[in-house]
């Protein structure tokens, strides 16, 4: 009798959606209520690009204020990983760089687009045992969160195309040892799939 239920369960609920769609929507819930990590991305246009498009990728000296002392090209790093799956024509710069010294490097290598990139804001709270010894503050226990700010500009013209604010935050299941600079990867591959027009 127990089988047939299960059996019945599992036809009713194959009919309604399928199992990715379920597993998208439960990692949705789990990620709002604050147990997986988060991430809203807020841009200023809906505009897309062609996948054959050449991005070059920068990272601002900008230092975030608060308690995180991420790498210092993490952003363009991070971004370089999540872009080079759908644009296979796109560079990043080795180092932070001004605007105008990428906006240069950019026209140099030939790119359409120039994704410039700084990090915000980041608060690298305490999850593990060794950052407690570091700062012992009750109130320093906690999630990580970050903010970076992302433009993508028009190498020949200089035309500003979009402009996306990401604020990221972590989850309860990703506390233990992690930094702001861990929750940068999934974003910033939302991100480049929506340039794309590629639904998550």
């Amino acid at each position: 009798m127990r089988s047939l239920f299960l059996l019945l369960m599992m036809a009713v609920l194959s009919g309604c959606m399928s199992v990715s769609d379920m597993g998208a929507g439960v990692r949705d819930q789990l990620s709002d209520a604050g147990v997986l990590d988060h991430a809203d991305t807020h841009r200023s246009n809906t505009w897309r690009l062609q996948a054959d498009s050449f991005i070059y990728i920068a990272q601002g000296h900008f230092v975030p204020p608060g308690n995180a002392y991420p790498r210092p090209n993490v952003v363009a790093e991070e971004a370089f990983n999540g872009f080079v799956e759908y644009f296979p024509m796109v560079r990043r710069a080795k180092a932070p760089e001004g605007l105008e010294e990428a906006m240069a490097e950019a026209r140099a290598a030939g790119a359409n687009y120039l994704l410039y990139s700084r990090f915000a804001a980041g608060d690298d709270r305490i999850g593990s045992s060794t950052e407690w010894e570091d700062q012992e503050a009750v109130d320093r226990l906690g999630v990580d969160t970050g903010t970076i700010h992302l433009m993508l500009v028009e190498t020949n013209t200089r035309y500003l195309i979009d402009t996306a604010t990401i604020r990221m935050r972590g989850g309860l299941l990703t506390l233990y040892d992690h930094k702001p600079e861990d929750l940068l990867g999934p974003p910033l591959e939302n991100y480049a799939r929506s340039l794309l027009g590629v639904s998550q």
